[in-house]
């Protein structure tokens, strides 16, 4: 789960870590509003969206009065905002970020993920902050810095010390830096983070440290023990058909091809997708219903993938180990005729009861495709969507 940059920063703020002062504002006047508020004489207006690139793109402003504050909202406000990272149908502005403007003298990159090779959080530092990361890894890897935390020990003063003098800070910077990493991974763990980006993190003209963005992911796995902030989740942000299908359990992200996938397994989703692109079809889709899939699941599985205009195919690819294939047979038969499939579902089913589950399918009258195993799968799915 996302988290909007006006909530990062309150986040920032609650574990001491420094920021601009800024003020979230859903309407031109409640942003000529805070702009007044905060005073001076220099404001940004960000629009506030799960993508990264706004500057970019127009949806980050200088304004030099409130009047010229009030305007650039005015103008963002209920507009699609197209970046690199929202997909050419863009995301919707519904709030902007009014922040007081910064003195910036020097930018730089932090950020923390879990870099699961070797199953620890890493901090990524580098001085060419404000840039895209990935551009500065191309162009550029020297300058990027990666220290990883061990969970037994924390942050530790040599691993600061390590960024500090890469990033060229002096003795008190690589003070202030030091406490802020130990800030921002107290932040990672006690909010179950699954990135932390600061892009940039500033050294303003008082020689001060200063966050001047901030992006913050959230592991979804974790929202049940973390519900405070599983109410800042914004649905407007998000894909339709994947909120759907987090509604029904389901794993689901959306895909540019026009054969649909169903399978139980992440690595089995995968390897399927995989096999239909090595036999030259493209996936319409990612999903996965869970190795606990039952037919009501099944069928709302069946009318997500529908809901794409594109799928001229389904592959449905099922290992039955705690599920028995002859439940989830039952589950597509029925799902075929609630849903009224008018394209080629081709399925495949392995595991316990897989006899009992074929039966059923060519028992059934619906025009199924059963295949043998998941390549006979994909070059039948991949045929039947060309046919």
């Amino acid at each position: 789960m996302n988290l909007h940059e006006y909530q990062s920063k309150k986040l920032f703020t609650e574990y001491g870590i420094p920021v601009p002062e800024g003020i979230p504002a859903e309407t031109a006047e409640a942003a000529e509003a805070a702009a007044m508020e905060l005073g001076g004489a220099l404001w940004v207006v960000k629009a506030q969206v799960h993508a990264g690139g706004r500057g970019k793109a127009g949806g980050v402003k200088l304004a030099h009065s409130p009047e010229q504050v009030q305007q650039y909202a005015s103008e963002m406000l209920g507009t699609m905002l197209v970046t690199h990272q929202s997909g050419p149908a863009g995301l919707p502005i519904n709030i902007v970020y009014v922040e007081a403007g910064s003195d910036i003298e020097r930018e730089l990159y932090l950020s923390m993920l879990i870099d699961r090779e070797v199953s620890k959080v890493a901090f990524i530092a580098s001085a060419a902050g404000g840039m895209d990361i990935e551009q500065v890894a191309a162009e550029t890897p020297e300058q990027i810095l990666t220290v990883a935390i061990s969970p037994e020990n924390g942050v530790q003063d040599e691993q600061a010390q390590q960024l500090s003098a890469g990033l060229g800070l002096d003795q008190k910077q690589s003070s202030q830096f030091a406490d802020l990493m130990q800030r921002l991974y107290r932040l990672f763990l006690e909010c179950d983070a699954s990135l932390i980006e600061v892009n940039p993190l500033i050294i303003a003209g008082s020689g001060e440290l200063l966050a001047l963005d901030a992006k913050i992911n959230i592991d979804d796995n974790a929202l049940f023990r973390q519900e405070r902030l599983a109410e800042l989740r914004d649905p407007s942000q998000e894909d339709q058909k994947e909120r759907e299908a987090a509604e029904h359990d389901l794993n689901y992200v959306s895909l540019d091809g026009d054969i649909a996938c169903m399978v139980n397994g992440a690595g089995l989703a995968m390897a399927t997708m995989d096999l239909i692109k090595l036999h030259g079809g493209e996936p319409a889709n990612f999903l996965d219903v869970g190795g606990g899939a039952t037919s009501e699941r099944v069928a709302a599985a069946f009318k997500l993938i529908l809901s794409n205009r594109n799928v001229r195919a389904i592959l449905v690819n099922i290992f039955g180990g705690i599920v028995r294939c002859d439940l989830i047979a039952q589950g597509i038969i029925s799902a075929v005729k609630e849903v009224g499939v008018r394209v080629p579902v081709v399925v495949r089913l392995e595991g316990t009861n897989v006899i009992k589950g074929r039966t059923l399918l060519a028992e059934s009258g619906l025009d199924i495709i059963s295949a043998d195993d998941l390549t006979d799968a994909a070059q039948k799915a991949v045929s039947s969507a060309a046919g």
